[in-house]
């Protein structure tokens, strides 16, 4: 599993004025939790240019991969290049943003490339593939179609999984609001502001 985690101060900006500056780290760093804790049994790769999230993803349990300046893409790019140096043929790609992510295991299918898009079908929440082809990290805006056509490209099997809860990340006040995400916010203590301040 490679987990791309970005500073927790600087994640989620866009709830800015929703969200308390202290909150936004706090759900940021709660999320990343919940998707690590969904990838058990697998190993656990964390791609980070920070040093807080680097201590934070080593007591957790998960391995390190450093990658500064690299923007997402590469994070992701590098530390697949590096899990595979590691002799391991297959790796979950899933963003940690994702609040309902459970049991990522079951999306590990040899030969295939898995993906599991947003709940509005334009980025990619998880992508499942092996390690050996040359699929190179497309993420940002329409994400999943470049995904899935570069997948298809790589002729291997490639299956769509729209799955309820791991399609739903936390990048908006709307999805703050999401009737599944808000009562657990809540029971973190989160409040999102009845408007932006």
């Amino acid at each position: 599993m490679l987990v791309p985690v970005k500073s927790f101060g600087a994640a989620k900006r866009r709830l800015t004025g929703w969200i308390t500056s202290a909150d936004r780290q706090r759900l940021a760093e709660w999320m990343a939790a919940r998707v690590i804790a969904a990838a058990a049994p697998l190993p656990v790769f964390v791609a980070c240019d920070d040093e807080r999230v680097a201590e934070w993803a080593e007591s957790r349990g998960a391995e390190v991969l450093w990658g500064p300046g690299l923007g997402l893409n590469g994070a992701i790019d590098l530390g697949i290049d590096t899990i595979r140096g590691k002799g391991i043929d297959h790796v979950v790609v899933a963003h940690g943003d994702l609040p309902l992510a459970t049991a990522l295991g079951p999306l590990v299918r040899a030969g295939e490339v898995v993906i599991v898009p947003d709940r509005r079908c334009d980025g990619t929440n998880v992508l499942s593939r092996p390690t050996s082809i040359a699929l190179a990290a497309e993420y940002g805006g329409g994400s999943f179609q470049r995904h899935f056509a570069a997948a298809i490209d790589a002729g291997l099997p490639v299956s769509v999984r729209r799955d309820p809860s791991l399609s739903i990340d936390v990048d908006t006040v709307d999805d703050c609001r999401h009737p599944r995400v808000a009562p657990l916010l809540t029971s973190i203590g989160i409040t999102i502001a009845e408007r932006a301040a």
